[in-house]
């Protein structure tokens, strides 16, 4: 669903989410009832609220033994982040 989303960020509007999960193969009811859910909608708004409270403000977002990667990186900068981390993690 995540890949259909990202794929077409111009259409955001529920219709075209009920469309992906039909596509998708997925229960149309119980997603519905889970996207009109309060419950749903107060887990969305926590896991918002606790990243704003954070400093991340969009995604992806990584975490390197603490560090923080804002948005897409090519794998060299990763490699480079987590050779530095597992070489200060050795010691001297």
């Amino acid at each position: 669903m995540h890949d259909l989303i990202f794929a077409n960020q111009k259409q955001l509007e529920p219709e075209k989410f009920f469309e992906h999960a039909t596509a998708l193969g997925l229960d149309l009811d119980k997603f519905k009832k889970d996207y009109e859910s309060e419950a749903i909608k107060k887990r969305v708004d926590a896991d918002a609220k606790e990243a704003a409270n954070i400093g991340l403000t969009g995604t992806p977002a990584f975490f390197i033994n603490g560090r923080y990667i804002a948005g897409a990186k090519p794998f060299e900068t990763f490699k480079e982040l987590i050779d530095l981390e597992l070489e200060k993690a050795s010691g001297p």
